[in-house]
């Protein structure tokens, strides 16, 4: 991997050290000429006759996202955000009073609160399982309350928003697998990050978005439908033109693809920079992106653990999202030798991860998010900075 190349390619690391991939990335140049380049077209001649004119570049969309996760274009729908495709699968989902979710204590607050949400209207139960010392979920306890509860539906978020944690995806899966139960996994931290790979993790569905490690522009993602889901006829609850085929007065045709999930509506300049961002990475290959974020990541973690800061990310395997505090727990003076460095992160607050912080008891953490075109040499001046 040229990762001078790369860091041509990405102008906005030239004057800065930016560490906030987990919250919105920086695109590729290429990234950027493909939205603007279709917006400028489309300002000629009217965004019909171009979407017409260009369906093929639009088409390579879906096979550059299968092609990332292992799939096939007819399993891939686009959505606005990780958010937008998981309110839709949850949505295809015929929930009644008494139904069951089990999810984690990690899961993502957006997907907390829509599981709360679910509970409040549908009186459906929340399980939440039980992790191990080691903060790895507990995979004897999953299939105890799978036993138990009998779930409508097992959701898991692939890597928190507030810690380096990778969970265990795929063990999950061969239960939900064995079990026969529906499936949703959150990867929008973890698309573009390290290698994944939906016949591994045998998920139902699984979400990205386009602004975090896959440096796509904001207002994109793309949602994994699985062919079983497909197959059996599941569809988001508001459908258009683009979802289902209106045949008789009173009765529709579901599209026997992932698009039964989409809306016809979208900007397609968007879409097409999302294309870009996933070609930009399948060129460069996920393998290789994982083991350098890796190296990264633990080069980082392990200088700011020498230097006596509070590592938070806990768990057996971790990924490119560093978590720390001061020793008493506080942030305000390396978030100000940070800032005033001119180094790009996020303050994460307690309300964002309730469950998790709680038990960590800290009320604040400093998240940093190194990606492939950061260097070692940006790692080593992070814990040169923050030793002061």
């Amino acid at each position: 991997m040229n990762v001078e190349k790369i860091r041509q390619d990405t102008p906005g690391c030239s004057d800065k050290i930016f560490l906030n991939s987990a919250g919105s990335s920086l695109m590729p140049k290429s990234v950027v000429e493909a939205v603007v380049n279709y917006l400028y077209e489309e300002q000629q001649i009217g965004g019909y006759a171009l979407a017409g004119r260009h369906s093929e570049l639009i088409g390579s969309f879906y096979e550059e996202a299968a092609k990332l996760i292992n799939t096939k274009p007819s399993n891939i729908a686009f959505v606005h955000s990780s958010t937008d495709g998981y309110a839709k699968a949850l949505s295809s989902i015929s929930f009644k009073e008494g139904d069951c979710i089990i999810t984690t204590n990690d899961d993502y607050i957006s997907n907390q609160i829509a599981f709360i949400s679910l509970q409040k209207r549908y009186h459906i139960d929340i399980i939440r399982v039980t992790n191990l010392p080691d903060n790895e979920l507990d995979l004897e306890d999953f299939e105890r309350l799978i036993k138990k509860h009998h779930p409508k539906l097992i959701a898991v978020t692939h890597i928190p928003t507030n810690s380096g944690l990778i969970q265990n995806v795929e063990g999950v899966g061969k239960l939900c697998k064995e079990y026969d139960i529906l499936y949703l996994v959150d990867a929008c931290q973890s698309v573009g990050q390290i290698v994944v790979n939906v016949e591994e993790i045998h998920c139902d569905f699984l979400t990205v978005t386009g602004r975090k490690f896959m440096r796509g522009p904001r207002g994109t993602g793309f949602l994994y439908v699985s062919d079983r889901v497909l197959n059996e006829g599941f569809a988001p609850l508001f459908l258009d033109s683009n979802g289902a085929q209106w045949t008789v007065f009173d009765d529709y045709l579901l599209n026997k693809t992932a698009k039964r999930f989409e809306l016809f509506e979208r900007s397609n300049a968007d879409l097409i920079g999302l294309k870009e961002a996933l070609r930009y990475a399948n060129n460069i290959g996920m393998v290789t992106i994982e083991n350098y974020n890796h190296t990264l990541a633990e080069t980082l973690r392990t200088n700011l653990q020498n230097k006596g800061f509070r590592i938070l990310d806990k768990g057996n395997r971790l990924g490119s999202i560093i978590t720390f505090c001061e020793k008493d727990g506080k942030v305000e003076k390396s978030s100000k030798i940070l800032t005033d460095h001119n180094v790009y992160f996020k303050v994460n607050d307690k309300n964002n991860a309730l469950i998790d912080f709680t038990l960590k008891n800290v009320d604040q953490a400093i998240r940093l998010s190194p990606h492939y075109f950061n260097t070692l040499e940006e790692m080593e001046k992070i814990s040169q900075l923050l030793a002061q």
